[in-house]
C-alpha cells in the first residue's frame, strides 16, 4: 500500500476515534435511532459490546438495561445488566453496573410495567 493511501486510512481512524471519544453517553442512550452496540470498557481494558434494551428513569437516576453481544463470564446468554448513569460534576457521565440486588430488580420491574403499557395501547 502506498504512503498517500496509509496516511489517509490513518486519518480517517484518528478522525473516528476523536468522534467517538466526544459522544456523550446519554446522547447515545437517548437516541432513539441508534441502532449502533453500546461499547463500554471493562476494568482491565476490554471493549464488551451491549444491545441497548431500554432507558429507565427510576429514582432520580437514568438507568439502562444492555444485553451483552460478548461473552461474560457469569452472564448467561439470555441475562440483562441494569446499569446506571453515574453523572459527577465537571465529568463525561460514565455508565457503572448496578450492584443493588433490589434496584436492579426494581428497574426491571419498571421496564416490564413500561413494556406492559406499551402493548396495551
Amino acid at each position: 500500500m502506498d504512503k498517500n493511501k496509509m496516511q489517509k486510512i490513518e486519518e480517517a481512524a484518528a478522525k473516528a476515534k476523536q468522534q467517538e471519544e466526544k459522544l456523550d453517553i446519554l446522547d447515545v442512550l437517548l437516541d432513539e435511532d441508534n441502532k449502533e452496540p453500546i461499547v463500554l470498557v471493562d476494568a482491565e481494558g476490554k471493549k464488551l459490546s451491549f444491545e441497548q434494551i431500554a432507558v429507565i428513569p427510576y429514582n432520580e437516576k437514568v438507568y439502562c438495561v444492555l444485553k451483552p453481544i460478548d461473552k461474560i463470564d457469569n452472564v448467561a446468554d439470555d441475562e440483562a445488566i441494569v446499569f446506571f448513569v453515574d453523572e459527577k460534576e465537571g465529568q463525561e457521565p460514565v455508565l457503572l453496573v448496578e450492584t443493588d440486588e433490589k434496584v436492579a430488580m426494581d428497574v426491571f420491574e419498571e421496564y416490564y410495567n413500561l413494556l406492559d403499557e406499551q402493548e396495551g395501547k
